[in-house]
Order: structure tokens, then C-alpha cells, then sequence
């Protein structure tokens, strides 16, 4: 295969008339990775009427306009230890077809949505992933920014980028994220019958991120 980002290359909104191909996207990048199967082309196809979503920072990366990349975005909080409640993005899901993956179309993607949501006067951005994938963007662990899961627990995965230097300082923080993350596994496999079917396998990559995804720092 040429090198596929010798095209013309755009970022822009997604449309209604895309959404299949992104959810078919999404479907294809995350088969199989974290889990046997997946459950985050579900996740979308729920998520875009949902009042957490922020429309305006749902996006695709095209090559010659073909849908390559997708990442979307959701209102999230952080609550004080004084029970300050601060709204927050949650980035997610971020997708690249595994044919042009490692290319830095990622990267850019995510940059161009950072920049995005900054103008949009969002000041912080939280994710759950693997480290490796995010820190080249600019997240680090969530730790150094005092922002835990409750009673000091600082997941490993859990991953945060300040948009306004500062902005999270002189406090400790709750994360928690939209309602819409709690997804019905029921739902996704009647959801699931609507592609063609793909084999449920194990990989190495699942044990990887549930040692990362269930393991935290202490201070």
C-alpha cells in the first residue's frame, strides 16, 4: 500500500450522513484491542444524543474524503475537596483505521481538537487510555494534577491536559465522567447484529490495558 497520507488531508465536523461509517470506523480500530470484540462503536451511536456531548468537537480526519479518523468529546466534572464542581472535556473515543495508524494522524487530530476546544473556553481535557498513546500530546498522569478516582486512588490510565497552564492548582479533585460512559453490554451485542460479523478474539493488547486500567499510584 503507498504511503496513505500522500492525500489531501482535512479535518472537519461530522456529519449526519456520516455517522455509520464512523461508528464502522470505530468498529473496526478498537475490534479486538482492549476486550474480545468492542463496545465503543455503541458508545458513539448512543453518545450523540446524549447532553453531555459536545457536538461542536465531534470530528473526522479524511484522506481524499475518505473517513480515516474520528474523535469525539464529552462533558465530564471535577469536584473539590471544598465541593467545588468544575466542568471538564472527556476525550474520546479517538480512532484511527488501523490502516493508517502510526502516521501521526492521530497526533494531529488530537491537536487540532485541543485547539478546538480551547477556543470553545474549555480550560481541561481527561482521558482514559494508555499512556504511550497520549502523552506525545501533551497529558500526563492525572496524579501530578491531583485529580483521583476518590480516597487518593490515581488510576494509571487516567490521563489529564491543562489547556490554561495552572488551572487545576490548589485543589483536590474527583473525576467523574458523563453517565453515557456506563454502557449496557446487552445493548452493544443486539447493537453489534447490525455489522457483519466479526470473530471475538484474545489478544496480548487486552491483558496490557487491563493491568493499566486497573492499577493505581500512590503518592
Amino acid at each position: 500500500m503507498t504511503n496513505p497520507v500522500t492525500g489531501n488531508i482535512q479535518i472537519r465536523n461530522e456529519h449526519p450522513k456520516d455517522y455509520r461509517s464512523v461508528e464502522e470506523l470505530i468498529r473496526t480500530a478498537f475490534w479486538n484491542v482492549y476486550t474480545p470484540g468492542c463496545y465503543e462503536h455503541y458508545l458513539v451511536h448512543i453518545m450523540r444524543a446524549h447532553p453531555d456531548f459536545v457536538t461542536k468537537l465531534d470530528l473526522v480526519l479524511t484522506v481524499d474524503d475518505k473517513i480515516v479518523g474520528s474523535v469525539m468529546f464529552t462533558k465530564a466534572k471535577l469536584i473539590a475537596e471544598n465541593g467545588k464542581i468544575k466542568q471538564v472535556l472527556t476525550l474520546g473515543p479517538l480512532a484511527i483505521h488501523p490502516d493508517y495508524q502510526r502516521l501521526g494522524l492521530g497526533k494531529r487530530l488530537i491537536n487540532e481538537a485541543l485547539e478546538r476546544a480551547h477556543k470553545l473556553e474549555f480550560d481541561t481535557v481527561i482521558l482514559m487510555g494508555a499512556p504511550s498513546n497520549y502523552v506525545g500530546a501533551g497529558f500526563k498522569s492525572a496524579m501530578r494534577y491531583d485529580v483521583s478516582m476518590g480516597r487518593d486512588q490515581y488510576l494509571t490510565a487516567l490521563l489529564v491536559k491543562e489547556l490554561v497552564p495552572g488551572v487545576l492548582a490548589g485543589h483536590h479533585w474527583h473525576f467523574e465522567s458523563s453517565p453515557v460512559m456506563d454502557v449496557d453490554m446487552n445493548a452493544v451485542d443486539v447493537f453489534d447484529q447490525e455489522f457483519d460479523a466479526l470473530p471475538k478474539e484474545w489478544r496480548p493488547s487486552q491483558e496490557e490495558f487491563y493491568i493499566i486500567s486497573h492499577s493505581y499510584m500512590q503518592k
